[in-house]
């Protein structure tokens, strides 16, 4: 679990990603602010009504927009992770796995449909946590982060995983290493708290749960190399 973010830390450097990444950098950029924003007409809706959350709003002022844009920041690098997927995977597998067989590349409709509908559901689990994290600082924003640990674990793992093994497959396997997926989900709900890193979890993610996909899955592992 942990090798696999280790790893794709590792491989920022790699040229085959360089693409991938420079999107993704801005894409999650754009997302970002375009959360501030919605985020502050969000805050702004909930203390129109008065009493002590105005009173909470007020004294929170620009922090409540962007605490609210990085909590919700989960959601949209879904989106992003799942249009990089296939530049991602391919330059993982092409350096930690060079002897694997062709996996099934879907095209651009089909990623954009997963990563709407993979943050879709990180979304609404997401809003259902966003309550307790805003309203009961410190145990609220554990809840929130084993929510979201949960939901990365899930959708990355997904996303990774069906590029070789089918949707019956990819349950059994997610219900298999379900301990391992979820820690392997923390990092990224973590890097999601922390501006700027923040911006670097679509890729991060996508190449992590790429090499767990094939590492835990049924693909054959790479040859170690002699000393």
């Amino acid at each position: 679990m942990i090798s696999a973010w280790l790893l794709a830390l590792a491989q920022l450097s790699d040229p085959r990603l360089r693409r991938p990444l420079l999107l993704g950098l801005g894409a999650a950029t754009a997302l970002f602010l375009a959360l501030i924003v919605g985020g502050s007409w969000l805050v702004a809706s909930a203390a129109s009504g008065g009493g002590w959350l105005e009173r909470v709003v007020d004294a929170l002022g620009a922090i409540a927009s962007v605490a609210v844009a990085v909590l919700l920041f989960g959601p949209a690098t879904l989106l992003v992770a799942g249009l990089l997927l296939e530049d991602v995977a391919a330059a993982v597998e092409a350096r930690h796995y060079p002897g694997l067989p062709p996996a099934r590349v879907s095209g651009l409709g089909e990623q954009l449909v997963a990563g709407l509908r993979l943050g879709g559901r990180l979304l609404a689990l997401t809003l259902l946590a966003l309550p307790v994290a805003l309203l009961l600082p410190g145990f609220g924003w554990a809840v929130w982060l084993a929510v979201a640990a949960y939901a990365y674990a899930r959708d990355y793992a997904e996303l990774a995983a069906l590029r070789r093994m089918d949707l019956a497959a990819v349950r059994a396997w997610r219900r298999r290493h379900r301990l391992t997926l979820f820690l392997a989900g923390l990092p990224a709900a973590l890097l999601a708290l922390v501006p700027v890193a923040n911006l670097l979890v679509p890729v991060l993610g996508a190449a992590a749960f790429t090499y767990l996909a094939i590492r835990l899955g049924p693909a054959p592992r790479p040859a170690r190399a002699a000393p």
